[in-house]
């Protein structure tokens, strides 16, 4: 049995006393310095803690507890019973560099100069940080990304994002914890970015409305924010961007949503152009002079686009005020004064008119009830429709159509038909998107016109973009087969990206295998914080063990393997990383209390007898399905509707976000955040912070480590799309 505790050495100059570990066993000793220094008269030697409760003292304390836990569970938990002076020095001396990295080292530390083009860029929507992750490991010809900014809804991202980049790479990248939707989110955006030029935009969506692994509920409020989204592109218009989606999104609504988004980035416009079009439109009215109203409107819809936020807002005011009264000088000539005083129809459409004049307001009313349906988690219950039909009816289609029936309901006479009607068009034109409007200009074409709209339009339209295409990670060096839309707009001034080159051929691509060979030393309910060896595998799986190059490829490219890169790291020489460091919470981070461990994440769940056994079976019978029937046999089967197993020749399906949906290809047991964070080539020093896991309603509101995991993009697929912008990039 090892005895393990502190002692002080001598005083140095300014009176302080260096800590030191002691570790005596079987009459050999080891001494450790803790590189840590006290007043010698503040430790106490009893209790082997400071006796202060300044901040600083409960941190060294914290530290002082936990590298003694970890001594105590190296030599007398660890399924090794002997070891070397050599070992025990190497193991417990990461823990102490990490301590020393993070106490000792200015979070702002100076990384290795970067002599070449920068170009910045920003992550919304980011999660863990997978397309920071992949876009800060892309350097090509002298040409590198300069992070900027992350965001996201959830305090755990946050977390997540300053240990990351903040502490261990010492980035000044800084993070906007809020809801994209909320009023206040672009005024705190520019205040954060602070007037800097942004290169690329990049960010997916949360895809839980439209994927086609979950639910489809409509009025989701994140069934729009890719509306959000574009709106900042139309802000800061960067030379790229791109937006990350599930496959489900290009058949949601019957191609409806994917149609949608490509209208709205085409509507993103050069506001310096639009000159060209109003000037073409007024030629139109003067030809066309009975149909001046609309193409008045049209021109004051399109002048919305060169608006800012607060002269937008009068703006539309004045476009709706201006129909109002369009409106009121009818109103005598199609009922008389009583009428038009108490009659339903009429009040209806004035009513009607008071609602759009209250736009600004009525988005905020939506905003606020669609976020408290979410905080009181109402979905399948009698709650549900109330909610839906209330949010319905204050959407501007939806006021306009009550518009439409009142005045139909009316029956105008013939000779006042084209003004009712040229009022209904002005209302769908306050609606209408530009392309929408664009697209009711031709109808007053001829060819000749036609064909030069089309050359306004080329010079008019900010971005190009031809069609969403999907892209499998596993064609860039991911061990998961994870197919995802790719969106990616390119400003007119650079040159178009229409797909991402695969970087690995169909026979290189890395298998799961590879991913996790070297992390299966773990077994049901443990948790492990340093890499160990591991059972002797057979010749023909180590034959699925290949060097590589970063992104994949092996053969005279190959410089490591998989696991290899993943415990050394993909981020470039110009970044000095700091050991890995876990906290629970942004709180445990303020307070010093930080698990300086070499390994994290690789905890499994504590599985009940019946479970392993089930696991067992499925393993042994090759899949869930194949073992259906032998577990009804046993008395083991489950409800549950999917068990994936691993296939160590093969690359995962998509890594989604409960662990117990996989099942390990060697172990009975589910994956741990570690191990899908392999599968996701996720770096080993990329620690995911808080939580472990979540359940119940609470994970519709917290982001735990396997959410984080789950929902990430792959930072080599991130890696790849960044490689192709900084190829094309002027």
């Amino acid at each position: 049995m090892a005895t393990i505790n502190y002692y002080l050495d001598k005083p140095n100059k300014t009176g302080l006393t260096p800590i030191h570990l002691r570790i005596n066993c079987n009459g050999k000793q080891i001494k450790l310095s803790i590189k840590e220094k006290v007043n010698p008269d503040s430790f106490d030697k009893e209790t082997q803690l400071l006796t202060g409760k300044s901040p600083k003292d409960e941190s060294i304390n914290h530290y002082l507890e936990y590298l003694k836990e970890r001594a105590n569970d190296l030599l007398h938990k660890s399924e090794k019973k002997s070891f070397t002076v050599i070992e025990v020095k190497e193991k417990l001396n990461k823990i102490i560099q990490g301590y020393e990295a993070e106490s000792k080292v200015s979070i702002l530390k100076e990384n290795t100069k970067f002599y070449g083009e920068k170009y910045s860029f920003i992550d919304f929507f980011a999660g863990a940080g997978g397309f920071s992750e992949g876009f800060l490991q892309a350097e090509k010809k002298s040409k590198c990304f300069d992070f900027l900014l992350g965001s996201d809804i959830n305090e755990n991202c946050e977390l997540t994002h300053i240990v990351r980049y903040n502490h261990q790479l010492g980035l000044d990248a800084k993070f906007l914890c809020q809801d994209i939707t909320e009023p206040t989110f672009l005024p705190n955006l520019k205040e954060m970015l602070q007037g800097k030029n942004i290169d690329v935009i990049c960010g997916g969506p949360p895809c839980q409305s439209f994927s086609l692994a979950g639910k489809r509920m409509k009025f989701d409020k994140k069934d729009d924010l890719f509306s959000h989204y574009l709106k900042i592109i139309k802000i800061y218009q960067p030379k790229y961007f791109i937006m990350e989606n599930v496959k489900g999104i290009l058949t949601k609504e019957k191609g409806k949503i994917k149609d949608r988004i490509i209208e709205e980035i085409k509507s993103i416009i050069d506001i310096r152009e639009i000159g060209k079009l109003e000037s073409f439109i007024w030629e139109l009215m003067r030809e066309i002079p009975k149909e001046k109203f609309i193409l008045e409107n049209l021109i004051k819809r399109i002048d919305f686009e060169k608006q800012e936020s607060d002269f937008l807002i009068k703006s539309q005011e004045n476009y709706i005020k201006n129909i109002e009264n369009k409106f009121k000088i009818l109103t005598p000539k199609l009922v008389d004064y009583k009428t038009s005083k108490t009659d339903k129809r009429i009040n209806t459409v004035r009513h009607g008119f008071n609602l759009l004049l209250r736009k600004n307001e009525i988005e905020r009313l939506q905003y606020q009830i669609i976020k408290e349906r979410d905080l009181c988690y109402i979905d399948n219950d009698e709650f549900v429709s109330t909610f839906t039909t209330f949010i319905n009816e204050l959407e501007f289609e939806s006021i306009i159509s009550k518009i439409k029936k009142a005045f139909d309901e009316l029956k105008i006479p013939k000779s006042y038909e084209k003004e009712i009607k040229d009022v209904i068009s002005a209302l769908n034109i306050y609606t209408s998107s530009f392309e929408g409007c664009i697209e009711l200009i031709k109808q007053y074409c001829d060819a000749e016109r036609l064909e030069r709209l089309e050359l306004i339009m080329e010079s008019i339209r900010l971005y190009k973009i031809n069609k969403p295409f999907i892209a499998n990670a596993s064609n860039y060096g991911v061990p998961q087969n994870r197919e995802r839309v790719l969106f990616i707009g390119c400003r007119k001034d650079q040159e178009l990206i229409e797909t991402i080159p695969p970087t690995v051929t169909e026979k290189e691509k890395v298998t799961v295998f590879e991913a996790l060979y070297d992390l299966d030393f773990i077994g049901n309910a443990e948790e492990a914080n340093q890499y160990e060896s591991i059972n002797s595998i057979s010749q023909e799986i180590e034959l699925l063990i290949k060097k590589r190059s970063i992104e994949g490829k092996n053969g005279t490219m190959g410089k490591k393997t998989y696991a290899e890169w993943s415990k050394s790291g993909r981020l470039g020489d110009r970044f000095n990383v700091s050991p890995p460091i876990y906290v629970k919470s942004k709180e445990a981070l303020e307070q010093g209390h930080i698990i300086f461990d070499v390994l994290h994440n690789h905890k499994t769940s504590n599985q009940k007898e019946e479970v392993i056994e089930r696991l067992k079976l499925i393993i042994k019978s090759g899949g869930y399905k194949n073992a259906k029937s032998i577990l009804e046999q046993n008395g083991l089967s489950s409800k549950k509707r999917n068990y994936n197993l691993l296939n160590p020749k093969r690359q995962s399906s998509t890594i989604m976000t409960i662990p117990d949906d996989y099942v390990h290809y060697n172990s009975p047991r589910s994956l741990t955040v570690r191990e899908m964070a392999r599968l996701q080539s996720f770096d080993d020093s990329f620690v995911f912070q808080g939580k472990r896991s979540t359940g119940g309603n609470k994970r519709k509101t917290e982001v735990p480590q396997f959410t984080l995991v789950g929902n990430a993009v792959p930072p080599l697929m991130a890696r790849a799309i960044a490689m192709e912008i900084l190829t094309k990039i002027k």
